[in-house]
């Protein structure tokens, strides 16, 4: 262990070291420079976590709605008004500039205020008189103990997007954050112990595939929510459900925009810049291909191209538009695919790899790249890059260019631009994905919606926060009840029918 600075698991309501003596470097991505270790825990400390949170789940799941309610309440107070504290440990993390940060905040807290409002979304439903004297009403109960193993994109939002629903329902969590950004987890759950949530009812613990593992299998956490790469969503959905567990896995995209000649191409020329190379494309629902129709392609690749030399990178305290990417490792690998796509053909009309940096030289920096007329068959195209590299693929019309998206082994977002609103409705009704913008470049839906793809961008049938959220973290109870009179028939040993 080097002299760096350690950040230990949370368990009980208070930091604690745990067994495991390894430890992983965290980076300012910005510098290049390790600023902290994380503790990575093993199998022992994930069971300590798991031992916590069993003993304070009964308490929890047994506290009034209304003190569940105070503490989401008391909760929100807190993170909006210590936001910026939250917004520059995200941008020393993860690299993302400070505007980007608050807004991944700003989407984490609206899921925050939905959770406010559990005691009407966990009512169940009551059917009087279903049979003569007989009623039937239903229940939604807590699992008890849950898993949220989160990735290092969306170190606050994506926790933000469990927790206070997981929590609000009357649940224990074991949040398990990326150990490449983590600092985020632990000050989220110190703010709820502020906000009044009993010790044990929220543990964060770190670590790498080892910990992943031992969640996945303990027996004593009922589900397990995670957001990444479709590989390990995959290999999670698999794990956990062979262990019992209810999963709810969200992969990964490779996101769609289409533009027909009708849009207005500075608009879509906008959208373009603005969710392909946000985040520096460190996110599931960037768009990473533009499908151009023939006609108006050269103008639009003119104007995305316009667009991006304005853009500045470099640190994201110093006001510039996009950051760095998470490390050296992955930074290299989207790089990588500059040379791919020149190789299948493609024209690099502006290369990422030489950009000049508002930051230090050591940072892990890529700025944003723009290819055109990338072949489907590249594996520019196919693969999921994950970072600011925008592809664009021309189409004749709007025939072949559903049939590329919906020939997308993913699911996750798409969008199209266009000023003809029967063919935003045909592309709504007919393209195989699960979120739809029409105009709008990243259709995150809003809390009291739910989040989440089709086809290898979701495992398991169930969605991420708004209304799907709370039925995931509850099981229903359907009761029928008599309350007998004293003139009751008696013995009768047939078939109850409802009469």
């Amino acid at each position: 262990m080097s002299d760096l600075p350690v950040l230990d698991h949370w368990v009980g309501g208070a930091a604690w070291p745990g067994t495991s003596t390894r430890t992983a470097p965290v980076y300012d991505p910005a510098r290049g420079e390790a600023q902290r270790e994380v503790r990575l825990a093993g199998a022992d400390d994930v069971a300590a976590a798991v031992a916590s949170a069993t003993a304070a789940a009964p308490a929890w799941r047994d506290a009034s709605l209304a003190k569940r309610q105070g503490v989401m309440f008391a909760f929100r107070e807190i993170l909006n008004a210590r936001k910026e504290e939250l917004a520059r440990i995200l941008t020393s993390e993860h690299g993302k500039v400070l505007a980007d940060a608050h807004g991944e905040i700003a989407r984490g807290l609206e899921v925050v205020e939905f959770a406010c409002a559990a005691p009407h979304l966990l009512k169940g439903e009551y059917s009087e008189s279903v049979s003569t004297g007989v009623d039937v009403y239903t229940l939604r109960q807590p699992l008890g103990v849950v898993g949220v193993i989160s990735p290092f994109n969306f170190p606050a939002m994506v926790p933000l997007w469990f927790l206070p629903i997981a929590l609000a329902a009357g649940n224990a969590v074991v949040l398990k954050p990326s150990e490449k950004d983590p600092s985020a987890a632990n000050w989220i759950a110190e703010r709820y112990a502020e906000a009044g949530l009993p010790a044990g009812v929220l543990s964060v613990v770190h670590g790498d595939k080892e910990a992943v593992d031992a969640i996945l299998e303990h027996p004593d956490i009922a589900s397990v929510s995670f957001v990444g790469s479709t590989p390990i969503a995959k290999y999670i959905y698999e794990t956990a459900s062979a262990h019992g567990k209810r999963v709810q896995a969200l992969g990964g995209a490779k996101n769609h925009m289409l533009v027909l000649p009708d849009a207005d191409l500075d608009l879509a020329a906008d959208s373009a810049v603005n969710a392909g190379f946000g985040s520096a494309g460190e996110r599931c629902m960037a768009v990473s291909v533009v499908l151009a129709v023939d006609s108006i392609a050269d103008t639009l690749v003119d104007k995305i191209a316009e667009r991006m030399a304005t853009l500045r990178t470099g640190d994201g305290l110093r006001g510039c538009d996009m950051g760095p990417l998470i490390t050296a490792a992955h930074r290299d690998k989207v790089a990588s695919y500059i040379g791919v796509a020149r190789d299948d053909g493609a024209t690099v009309v502006v290369d990422g790899a030489g950009v000049e940096v508002d930051g230090e030289p050591g940072g892990f920096w890529l700025g944003p790249t723009l290819l055109d007329a990338v072949p489907t068959s590249s594996a520019a195209y196919r693969d999921e890059i994950f970072g600011p590299v925008l592809s664009v693929v021309r189409v004749g019309a709007y025939d072949e260019a559903i049939e590329i998206i919906n020939a997308s082994p993913y699911g996750n977002g798409t969008a199209i631009f266009t000023n003809d609103g029967g063919a935003a409705r045909r592309f709504q009704r007919e393209v195989s994905v699960g979120m739809v913008g029409i105009n709008v470049p990243i259709p995150v839906p809003v809390a009291y919606h739910s989040f989440g793809g089709w086809k290898a961008s979701l495992f398991g049938d169930a969605k991420a926060y708004g209304p799907q959220a709370f039925s995931f973290f509850t099981r229903e109870k359907a009761v029928t009840s008599r309350w007998l009179d004293p003139s009751h028939g008696g013995v009768n040993l047939g078939f109850p029918q409802n009469t």
